[in-house]
């Protein structure tokens, strides 16, 4: 494992909590990442479900210590975006070989999806040692975990899809989570309607059940 890849795992393992965001106004960005720290998450996953992703991605990096990913990197082309916009980490819901190897000659640390044992066999052949488990809620929650996390021991896991404040507690329980994904804390509506504060109450709740 890289340097850089060691340093953003013990920052997501602080964190415990990865918000995922779909930012289609980048001068929002900023904004939203100050509501995440001001209640206690220093991260956010900006993922490429809209074009302007690239924008919010180098707009949340003006703000002081915090950790800022691209997710669902499905390309070679969005992970050089991603690394050119200056993100510290990508994310995919699948595992790519030809994005694998992109994001490693970057020095850009990945963390590919994966949803059976056989991909996080795949997973494991390509070198990689933490993956995201995509969608959680659907391929068995924390039960799935558990159980490939006995045969997988060295895997560290982050399960995104399905995660709530309700169960989050329940996902990081389980010993190889690193950190869980979840949407709800940057819901569109409240980016749209300029509901900071209301990011910052999620930020905080989460951040509560996370201690």
């Amino acid at each position: 494992m890289s340097a850089a890849s060691a340093s953003v795992l013990d920052r997501l393992r602080a964190s415990r909590v990865v918000p995922v965001a779909t930012i289609e106004d980048p001068s929002a960005a900023p904004a939203v990442v100050q509501a995440l720290l001001a209640g206690g998450i220093a991260c956010i996953e900006v993922t490429f479900r809209h074009p302007t992703a690239p924008e919010a991605i180098r707009a949340a990096r003006k703000v002081d210590g915090v950790l800022v990913g691209a997710g669902t990197v499905l390309s070679v082309e969005q992970a050089e975006l991603a690394f050119e916009a200056g993100a510290d980490f990508a994310v995919a819901p699948g595992t790519n070989e030809a994005v694998v190897g992109r994001c490693r000659s970057l020095g850009l640390p990945f963390f590919p999806g994966v949803a059976t044992p056989t991909e996080i066999e795949r997973a494991r052949s390509l070198g990689l040692s933490v993956v995201k488990v995509f969608p959680a809620a659907q391929v068995g929650g924390p039960g799935f975990l558990r159980a490939v996390s006995a045969v997988y021991p060295e895997m560290g896991l982050m399960p995104t899809g399905g995660v709530t404040v309700g169960n989050l507690g329940e996902y990081l329980a389980v010993p190889a989570v690193v950190a869980c994904g979840g949407s709800w804390l940057v819901r569109p509506e409240l980016v749209d309607e300029g509901r900071f504060d209301e990011i910052e109450r999620l930020a905080r709740a989460a951040r509560e059940v996370a201690a």
